[in-house]
């Protein structure tokens, strides 16, 4: 029955909200969500698919990111450089409250039940502009 609730509300989202990627606007410098994930087997293929494809899956639904990247960590250059996570993302958004409905939309739930078990840590970093 969870699972029919949360791809209604998925459906409903996406038909009403859902954002892709020729709509998304420019960087927004009110707010920016950073999370970094280190998933548990990172040289699985078959891990990284199931989690770039849920990840974006979100992304295009959600009715609040502005804009959104996906990284993976490029070869350290330098010390200073932090590669040991698997992949990143940097989401804009309008203000602190857009960000807090993204986290309690039902693309982002869906995310998250599709995909926490593919990870081992998650770090998030907000940053509101100057």
């Amino acid at each position: 029955m969870k699972k029919i609730i949360c791809t209604l509300l998925l459906i409903a989202a996406v038909t009403t909200y859902g954002q892709t990627k020729n709509e998304m606007k420019q960087f927004d410098p009110n707010f920016a969500h950073t999370v970094y994930f280190w998933l548990k087997n990172p040289d699985s293929h078959e891990d990284r698919s199931a989690f770039e494809t849920s990840l974006q899956k979100f992304l295009d639904n959600s009715a609040y990111a502005k804009t959104n990247f996906i990284g993976k960590p490029p070869k350290a250059s330098r010390d200073v450089v932090d590669g040991s996570f698997t992949y990143s993302l940097i989401v804009t958004f309008e203000s602190a409250e857009a960000q807090q409905n993204y986290q309690d939309e039902a693309p982002h739930k869906l995310f998250i039940e599709e995909s926490s078990d593919l990870w081992s840590k998650v770090i998030v970093y907000d940053s509101q502009g100057i």
